[in-house]
């Protein structure tokens, strides 16, 4: 009887691997079709690119004798990439701190660089970083495998997923008029649904969770809308709002709605790590105590739910509020009125994240409890049997 509850198991598995791989292949393919459309040209780069080069040798530098720098470098960097690959330019590195970079030989670098014809304009624009993040990140899903071990596996996949869906699927449809606030829903569910599927496959824990963490995430967007509508903050206050109407009136891209897309992202990781634990929790519940009520088992979910609410809500808003520790030093530096500081958009708009983010971690508990009650009751699927072990 086990070994044919192995095998449903394994060829459950096996399925559920295949159709993640077709859903794989179709965003694969929706991702290239997105990044192959014609953009508008909003400022004319003809000629203009960003490209990798050695710094060769420091003819001037910019270095004082306190140790500061002031004005510019001239340097010459030998061209590892673009059309001017493998000869040696004459440049300029300015000492700003936001472009620029203290030059040395050897430093790798990223110029800016425009070609026209036989004449050549480049600066250094920054220290290539490229390989420095690569090897961080990769290290960190190194570390994620060897602690984890294969569920730690399955969550990088998870998270790659998340990045992918995001960044080359979500930010592009956007870009084609599409709705910010419907599509970040439609996308937090996929997200949430495709990265609990690599983690648990598909079982009752799984579907709880996901359902859990879909309703935190609608929660979410509800209050932050309500919070919107009464404070007079909208999507219109955000910064480089004036750049941004100039892409909406180029590309009909709804700016408005960005900022509360940007919430309902911000918040999925929260809801995500609440759901999962809670439905797990439950889970484990019910394996120990087969015969355990609902109404206990929904007591028991909620003791783990509250202990978590907690410490999740705070992550949360110490995250928004830390986004705003440079304008609060400078709020503190300028002695600016507690009734300016409050009433700004900026800080406006992070209460709005934090509080509307905590809401729904918090009544996404009870939901999730409930559900994990109803869907569970004491049962254990066939997975959750096989995976688990007797007892």
């Amino acid at each position: 009887m086990e070994k044919m509850m192995t095998k449903k198991y394994r060829n459950h598995t096996l399925t559920g691997w295949l159709v993640l791989a077709v859903i794989m292949v179709f965003l694969v393919i929706a991702a290239y079709k997105l990044s192959t459309m014609e953009k508008t040209e909003l400022v004319r780069r003809t000629g203009n690119t960003y490209e990798k080069g050695i710094v060769q040798e420091v003819l001037k530098d910019n270095l004082m004798p306190d140790g500061t720098r002031e004005g510019e470098q001239v340097v010459t960097v030998k061209m590892t990439t673009g059309v001017r690959k493998g000869e040696v330019i004459k440049m300029t590195s300015p000492s700003g701190f936001l472009f620029g970079a203290p030059c040395v030989p050897g430093l790798h670098v990223i110029v800016v660089q425009s070609v026209a014809g036989d004449t050549t304009v480049s600066s250094v624009y920054a220290k290539d970083r490229g390989n420095i993040i690569l090897i961080f990140a990769l290290l960190y899903i190194i570390v994620l495998c060897l602690v984890g071990g294969r569920q730690g596996f399955k969550a990088s996949a998870g998270l790659l997923i998340t990045c992918f869906i995001i960044i080359l699927i979500w930010v592009p449809i956007i870009y084609l008029g599409v709705s910010p606030i419907r599509s970040a829903v439609v996308v937090c569910a996929a997200t949430t649904v495709l990265t609990f599927w690599c983690i648990g496959g598909i079982c009752r824990k799984t579907i709880c969770a996901t359902l859990g963490t879909v309703s935190g995430v609608v929660i979410a967007a509800i209050v932050a809308e309500i919070y919107s509508y009464t404070t007079g903050i909208s999507g219109w206050n955000v910064s480089n709002i004036e750049t941004l109407m100039t892409i909406s009136e180029a590309n009909h891209i709804k700016v408005g709605g960005l900022l509360f897309a940007g919430i309902l992202i911000s918040a999925l990781g929260a809801e995500m790590d609440v759901a999962m634990s809670i439905s797990s929790s439950m889970q484990e519940i019910c394996r120990q105590n087969p015969e355990i009520s609902r109404w206990e088992l929904f007591r028991a979910g909620m003791r783990v739910g509250r202990d978590m609410m907690g410490t999740d809500s705070n992550t949360l808003i110490l995250a928004f509020v830390g986004t705003e520790i440079a304008e609060l030093v400078l709020d503190f530096t300028y002695d600016l009125s507690p009734l300016y500081i409050i009433n700004s958009n900026n800080i406006g708009i992070a209460i709005m994240k934090g509080l509307s983010g905590s809401f729904g971690i918090v009544l996404s508990v009870p939901i999730t409890v409930l559900i994990a009650s109803w869907m569970f009751r004491g049962k254990v699927s066939l997975k959750e049997n096989v995976s688990g072990g007797k007892k």
